[in-house]
């Protein structure tokens, strides 16, 4: 029974197990010179010694198969799991003796910052890959919507673009330019327009005072030969003229015409600011009694300034004989003033001081041209306490056997000059017993006298 049962451990654990486990038992039985019941012996016990392990695995493995598996620990987020991770980590590092950490407290403490920003990392780039990564189909969605949004809201914006652009236009046709006073008469005997400037009233302010100096130019169109002037009211948004002025025009040709009352602000040292006009075509009122009516200024469009033409003039003052040269030297680009297209010029030249008349000289005319060569001079004398204050007024005028002399235009240098003419002066002045000559663009007439009515700043 015993042997039996041995063999049947034996066999299950297989013979090559067991030569193992007998060290070598047939390699010791052929070297040794034990006796065979010996060997038996060996034999006996080995196998019982098999078998005996054979059957305490066998226990063992029964009792493996019975016992239930440990209970595994509950299941947490992987947040909690890493949370008592970090607190089983900072409590194992606080309580090592200093002695075991063998590093200073700053170093735990570098240690505990880059492991916080380990942290603060992962948590982000967790944050990042299950939240944002799930709302992107939701901006796209926002984004193809927020095109149409945008269209309509550009389209708004140009829809109240163009109502202020409206509301601007509007605005700017309200605009209110003063208005004036005058009269109007015509005098059928002597075939006369009487036209009479009375007054203004709320002009706008044109200068850095908050006023202006307004002035009236009279003229009549398509032919502006003959233009007027009041005088400059200095400092006046509501100024009073009362000056009259006589267009010698016959009555059958006045239907044609159009009467032009412009306001001006004056401006010494730079072109004169349109304030406001009236346009007033003869064949749309009746003459047949005085007219006298207050009317709105309209938003002045600016006179265009006619190439009058040049003239080039030649001074040299000698101070020690107080002489004065003028020479009129040449013209060029004279404005048209006669039907074939040409101008018969000629120069008056005029001497004052302290705004009064001295002399006065003439150039020869010079027929059918309107670049005219003079070359002629004229002697003034003017001691040197004096010239100062001279002014010498140079007009070009067009020659006319049958009628009065038509101006060109005009120019001025000398005292109370700007520009050209001051600067003209000035170098004549430095440079005595020397001739300065000087090249000046001719200006209307009534512009130049109104420059020379207006006190001297």
């Amino acid at each position: 029974m015993r042997e039996g049962a041995v063999h049947s451990d034996f066999s299950a654990i297989g013979s090559g197990e067991f030569i193992e486990r007998t060290f070598g038992y047939n390699r010791l039985r052929t070297e040794s010179n034990r006796t065979k019941k010996d060997w038996d012996h060996i034999r006996a016990v080995m196998l019982l010694v098999g078998a005996a392990e054979v059957r305490l695995r066998r226990a063992a493995e029964e009792e493996e198969e019975r016992e239930p598996p440990p209970p595994q620990p509950p299941s947490h987020h992987s947040n909690h799991q890493f949370a008592s991770m970090k607190n089983k980590f900072f409590n194992e590092i606080t309580h090592l003796p200093n002695h075991k950490l063998k590093m200073p407290m700053w170093a735990v403490g570098a240690i505990v910052v880059v492991v916080l920003a380990l942290v603060a990392c992962l948590g982000f780039c967790i944050y990042k890959k299950c939240f944002i990564k799930g709302k992107k189909p939701k901006k796209v969605r926002e984004r193809k919507g927020g095109r149409g949004r945008r269209k309509k809201d550009k389209e708004g914006e140009e829809a109240e673009e163009k109502k202020e652009g409206e509301d601007g236009k509007e605005e700017e046709e309200k605009e209110f330019f003063g208005k004036l006073e005058y009269t109007l008469d015509y005098n059928f005997t002597e075939n006369q327009l009487i036209v009479g400037i009375l007054q203004a009233q709320d002009l706008p302010a044109m200068d850095m005072g908050g006023t202006s100096d307004p002035y009236v130019k009279v003229y009549m169109l398509p032919d502006k030969k003959k233009k007027f002037e009041t005088k400059v009211q200095r400092k006046n948004l509501c100024p009073v003229f009362n000056e009259t002025f006589t267009f010698k025009i016959p009555y059958n040709e006045l239907g044609g015409q159009t009467l032009v009352l412009q306001v001006f602000d004056f401006d010494r040292f730079g072109k004169h600011d349109v304030i406001g006009d009236l346009k007033i075509p003869m064949n749309t009122i009746d003459l047949g009694q005085p007219i006298h009516e207050w009317k709105d200024l309209v938003g002045g469009e600016k006179e265009e300034q006619e190439k009058l033409g040049d003239i080039c003039i030649s001074l040299r003052y000698v101070p020690t004989a107080g002489k004065l040269t003028v020479n009129i030297m040449e013209a060029k680009n004279l404005k048209k003033m006669d039907v074939g297209g040409l101008s018969d010029p000629f120069v008056k030249v005029v001497l004052q001081h302290n705004g009064k008349r001295l002399k006065k000289k003439k150039t020869s005319v010079k027929q059918n041209t309107l670049n005219p060569y003079f070359n002629e001079s004229f002697s003034f004398e003017i001691p040197f306490s004096q010239i100062q204050k001279v002014q010498v007024l140079i007009t070009v005028y067009d020659y006319d056997k049958l009628g009065s002399n038509d101006p060109i235009g005009k120019c001025w240098i000398g005292y109370g000059a700007s520009g050209v003419g001051l600067r003209h002066w000035s170098d004549m002045l430095a440079n005595p017993r020397r001739p300065v000559a000087q090249w000046h663009t001719l200006l209307p007439e009534e512009e130049v006298d109104a420059a020379l009515k207006a006190p001297i700043r």
